[in-house]
């Protein structure tokens, strides 16, 4: 039986194919629409065989047509849309046929190295409502910044201290009450960072209910000190299936947490961080390093020479680093943290125990 590769350059509406056979001729082309009835009339029309091989780019769908694939019988295979872009034969001839064909080629010829995992139903829901919980604080955070900032403009900026809980803003409303100039922008930021809050609750009570069949290793990854139940929850959805990253290097660079390198002859330098990857993972990792900042800490000693040497944020970012590698070789082993092997005492912080932190407990 013959071997084909397809290419699919999704979009909302409709779907561009390509298919090839093993010695590159196109067999194939055309649109469908992009819905579950469009890509079954597509798969039926091709009789493509079981396990034939669909390059798609990363994209808001792309989880969606791969899922569909898979229930075809079809191998969806999802490539970062930026190699696909700098790999392309034709960089400024853009159009949906020729995307189409530039995945359906490149998949032949394996030229592309960046596959995106496809995790399962279960992570990616884990996902949603991470995201979404992101959303809702970042919301509360804006309405936050913006009523200090507006009470800094009036000379007013020490009321607006602390806000981060609802008695602190009705606090806030009642002493400025009887100042005009300040009292109606309370009232409408509170409003929002209060209907946020709401939300946020909800979506945590959600995501305890999902988090519970993760409740074994999450116990083991809040044993890191500075780790909370959404650190450990990002970073076991962000890793979703550890065994396909080789080591914990390579871990920390899908983090986007090693640094850039330009090596050229006797030229060396290594610059800023890469920032590829899991955005939200590496920002929790920085949240959580900030704990290494304490005595008790074992990463302490570590953070307050690379503090002398190079500042406080470097600094974050060297820690968020181990700490990530940490938390992979905790998923890959199936073990709690051991403070012993980094060297000095450490004490639990303590921490304000969320609903989230009592379903998981």
């Amino acid at each position: 039986m013959a071997e084909y590769v397809v290419g699919l350059d999704v979009h909302k509406h409709r779907t561009t194919f390509v298919q090839q056979d093993g010695t590159g001729a196109v067999t194939a082309r055309g649109e469908f629409a992009t819905t579950r009835a469009g890509l079954e009339e597509w798969a039926g029309r091709s009789s493509l065989p079981a396990g034939t091989r669909v390059a798609l780019e990363t994209g808001t769908l792309a989880f969606f047509v791969a899922d569909e694939l898979h229930r075809l019988g079809l191998l969806p295979v999802v490539i970062d849309a930026h190699e696909v872009r700098a790999k392309a034969s034709r960089p400024r001839q853009k159009s949906d046929r020729r995307d189409a064909f530039e995945l359906c080629d490149g998949l032949r010829r394996a030229i592309y190295r960046t596959v995106v995992h496809v995790p399962d139903a279960a992570i990616r829901r884990l996902r949603v409502l991470l995201a979404r919980r992101r959303h809702f604080v970042r919301v509360q955070t804006a309405q936050t910044n913006a009523l200090k900032r507006t009470l800094r403009a009036t000379g007013r900026g020490a009321l607006g201290r602390s806000l981060r809980t609802g008695t602190a803003w009705e606090r806030l409303q009642h002493a400025t009450s009887g100042l005009p100039d300040v009292a109606d922008a309370v009232t409408g930021h509170y409003a929002i960072w209060d209907a946020a809050r709401r939300q946020r609750d909800a979506v945590e009570a959600a995501l305890a209910t999902e988090a519970v069949a993760y409740a074994p290793t999450v116990a083991r990854l809040v044993t890191v000190p500075g780790v909370g139940p959404i650190v450990a929850l990002t970073a076991l959805a962000a890793f979703a299936d550890v065994t396909r990253f080789p080591g914990a290097k390579e871990a920390a660079s899908y983090a986007g947490l090693v640094p850039s390198t330009y090596q050229s002859g006797a030229c060396d330098r290594h610059g800023h961080i890469t920032k590829r990857g899991s955005a939200e993972l590496r920002a929790m990792l920085i949240e959580a390093a900030h704990h290494a900042a304490r005595r008790d800490h074992p990463l302490h000693a570590v953070f307050a020479r690379l503090c002398t040497r190079r500042g406080y944020k470097p600094a974050l970012v060297a820690i968020a680093h181990r700490l990530c590698r940490i938390l992979f070789a905790l998923l890959r082993d199936q073990t709690s943290f051991n403070a012993g092997t980094l060297g000095g005492p450490v004490r639990r912080p303590r921490r304000r125990r969320s609903v989230l932190a009592a379903a998981l407990t």
